[in-house]
This record gives structure tokens, sequence and C-alpha cells, in this order.
């Protein structure tokens, strides 16, 4: 089971709508926690922490999914074994929380939103949303856009036109990829680097349907 951060509102009942976010590179599963002031009082909201030291591949004292290899292509090794260790963590967390949560949103930026769009694509059907927060489509033997692994999960992609480290030119590609396989994708573009805004974030919480969640009704 993968270390993580949980926040639980008080007084949540079964059905709390629950997100899980995934961190980006050289990161930890604190990082993305700092934005739950930010999202509506109701949610549940649980971040694990990657597998892998970023050390060794010069990430920083953070952590990662993976061994990034260039463009939209990760080390394959690696991100195999992340995406066992997602998948077994997100099997195992409904147990360990105190409520039974509601549907799942699975997201998470960078290195975390290729990893949850990624897992959604591997495992269709179980997830039926993914916030893809400046991520890509990944370039992996498992990973592929086709009408069968689409289908029944609902995607938000924003990106930065100022990226310089996943450049938005990967974002139109993937979300090309999405779109002929007949995706049910919103896509946003902002005018900002590498990096979760504002506006994005608004535009993620109106597209899931949480500006009144309450998660103790």
């Amino acid at each position: 089971m993968l270390h993580y951060e949980s926040h639980v509102p008080r007084g949540a009942r079964d059905g709390a709508p629950l997100l899980v976010l995934l961190h980006g590179r050289g990161s930890d599963e604190r990082d993305l926690m700092g934005l739950v002031p930010h999202l509506p009082a109701g949610l549940v909201v649980v971040s694990p922490r990657a597998p892998f030291s970023g050390i060794p591949w010069g990430y920083g004292p953070g952590w990662a999914w993976y061994r990034f290899l260039g463009r939209n292509r990760p080390e394959p090794a690696s991100f195999e074994e992340s995406q066992r260790s997602l998948g077994d963590f997100l099997r195992e967390l409904p147990e360990r929380l105190p409520v039974k949560p509601g549907p799942l949103v699975l997201g998470g930026f960078s290195q975390g939103g290729t990893m949850s769009l990624a897992h959604a694509l591997r495992n269709p059907g179980t997830v039926p949303a993914v916030l893809n927060f400046s991520g890509f489509l990944a370039d992996h033997p498992t990973v592929s856009a086709t009408p069968e692994t689409v289908k029944g999960t609902r995607i938000f992609w924003g990106h930065g036109t100022e990226d310089p480290q996943i450049p938005i030119a990967l974002a139109v590609e993937g979300r090309a990829a999405l779109r002929a396989a007949g995706a049910d994708l919103e896509a946003h573009d902002y005018p900002m680097g590498h990096s979760i805004e504002a506006e994005e974030l608004a535009d993620a919480v109106r597209w899931a349907g949480w500006e009144s969640a309450d998660a103790t009704k």
C-alpha cells in the first residue's frame, strides 16, 4: 500500500465524493493536498506518494512515478510497476477510509496526470472521471486510446500554452487521439506554464459537478 495523505470532511457520510490526486515528478503526497482549501468542502481527498525516489534520476529529493525518457515516453518498467502499485492502492483504499466513498475521480499534475489517464485507459470502465492537469498520453505498450478503452470515462484535460516541461503540442496530440477514439473529453488551454492555476481548478470543479458537494448530507 502506497503511503498517502488524506482529508475527510468532518461529519462525512457514505457516498461522499472521492478525489484521488497524484503528484508530479520530484514532489510528494503533501503537494497537491494544498489544493484542498480551494476545493468544495464536501470532498474526500487522498494523495498517495509515488513509489520511486527521484534522486537517482535527478529529480531532486521528492518522488516519481516513472523515469522520464523524453517527449511522451515513460521508461516502460518503472511505469508498469507504478501502474500496478496504483491499481493495488485504489482497490484497497475504500477499506481504509472511515466512510464508504462515492464515485472516484482520479487525477493529478504532470506525471500524476499522465498516470491517471493511463490507469483509466488500462482499466476500461473502472474510473468514471479523470483530471489530467498538464500531463500527456503515455507512449507505452499498455496504453492506447480506442473506443473500448475510453468507454465509461469522462476526461478533463487542462494545459498551459507556455508549458516548458510538457509542451502544449503534446496536449494537442494526446487530445486528438482521445477524440478520435470517441472519448468524452473536455479540454482547456490556459496562458500559463507548468502549473495549476485558479481558473483551471474552477473549470475542473464545474466539470466534475462538485460546486455544491456536501459530504455530510
